[in-house]
């Protein structure tokens, strides 16, 4: 089963290689891993994306991982209302005669043309990850030379008021 996990740690010089070895050694497959400053000083927010075979085991290794030092909150995140985000970079092949075809395929997904050249398009999108991978598969077929993604990165949404003025979490 995938699993949405972020944790949040100390931004030190290996945390990032300590997480990741006790997840391999764990056997899990690590889908994608995000990472960045938070809003606090010296602190990071790391968001990965693992496969794993059971809800047993799910939870032995995010005991372990708050038993980290640098490790401030392991939670999963995968069963709650979440903002999600992913980022991608696509160069495909293209010419002058494709440029106006390709800005129709892209432009339903907001993404944009954010480089062009004599013989490409290098191509920006951010969203929930299938509406890039959608996207992906539209350009596929003119050719793509180069692709790279962020992975996702994600949060637990806010509260929402209610209709009588109080607040309720979307966690449910």
């Amino acid at each position: 089963m995938k699993r949405i996990i972020t944790a949040t740690v100390r931004n030190r010089s290996g945390v990032l290689n300590r997480i990741t070895s006790l997840l391999q050694r764990r056997q899990f497959n690590i889908e994608s891993i995000s990472v960045g400053r938070t809003e606090t000083e010296g602190m990071s927010k790391m968001t990965f994306v693992v496969e794993v075979e059971d809800s047993q085991k799910l939870e032995q290794v995010t005991k372990q991982l708050n038993k980290q030092i640098d490790v401030i909150k392991v939670s999963d995140i995968t069963d709650k209302a979440i903002v999600a985000r992913e980022l991608a970079l696509i160069k495909i092949v293209s010419n002058s005669q494709l440029r106006a075809e390709v800005q129709g395929i892209i432009e339903p997904f907001r993404a944009s043309i954010i480089d062009v050249s004599k013989d490409s398009l290098s191509i920006q999108v951010t969203g929930k990850p299938d509406k890039v991978e959608a996207l992906i598969e539209l350009l596929r077929p003119y050719g793509i030379k180069e692709l790279a993604r962020t992975g996702l990165t994600a949060f637990v949404r806010g509260q929402q008021p209610n209709t009588d003025g109080s607040f309720q979490s979307l966690l449910g």
